[in-house]
């Protein structure tokens, strides 16, 4: 038992840190790693220079998300469907604001929830709109000795960091927590004027 004694000790420590640390780091490594991954990845999606392009979706993003619709209509943007006009301008935005989110530990949950599928939408296309499916080294496969297949591999990883900010919000360190903070004042001032 005495032996087991300081291992305890310090275990109850990183328990007790684990709450702010977890979602603090998986927002740091998210920002680290995804973020301008992302942000650049939505920059080739616009349509044009400045705020209008944000409203006009190029032909890059017609490619990347529609692939085969693209190549159909020879990469033509102009004869892309409203469904697929929406779709590409809504995954564009996406690709914008839900790492900002992430970043500043804004709306956590909801934006980690929402690059999920994100992320789930985005590995479908590579899968099955880009042929990724019938490519083992774009594949990968789990329980295998290789960790770098570019779908199974690489966004399992992801996809854990997103969960960790699924369940533990944005941590210490973010707006939520201010936010949160703010709004706790004023819910008890409300409460102590309340009739009981």
């Amino acid at each position: 038992m005495t032996l087991l004694a300081p291992y305890n000790a310090l275990t109850a420590r990183l328990e007790a840190l684990s709450p702010a640390l977890l979602p603090t780091l998986a927002r740091f490594v998210f920002a680290a790693t995804l973020l301008l991954y992302y942000w650049n990845s939505a920059s080739t999606k616009l349509g044009g220079a400045g705020i209008g392009g944000l409203f006009s979706p190029s032909f890059n993003a017609f490619a990347q998300i529609f692939p085969k619709g693209a190549e159909a209509v020879s990469y033509d943007i102009a004869q892309a469907t409203l469904f697929q006009k929406a779709v590409i301008l809504a995954g564009t935005w996406a690709e914008f604001v839900l790492p900002a989110l992430i970043l500043l530990g804004l709306f956590t949950r909801l934006a980690a929830l929402g690059m999920i599928g994100f992320v789930a939408l985005q590995s479908l296309t590579d899968l099955f709109g880009h042929g990724g499916i019938s490519d083992p080294a774009t594949l990968g496969a789990w329980f295998d000795a290789a960790p770098d297949g570019i779908i199974l591999d690489q966004r399992a990883y992801w996809l854990f960091l997103l969960i960790v900010l699924v369940l533990k919000g944005g941590g210490p360190l973010s707006l939520d927590r201010l936010l949160a903070g703010a709004q706790a004042p004023s819910a008890a001032r409300t409460s102590a004027v309340q009739p009981r």
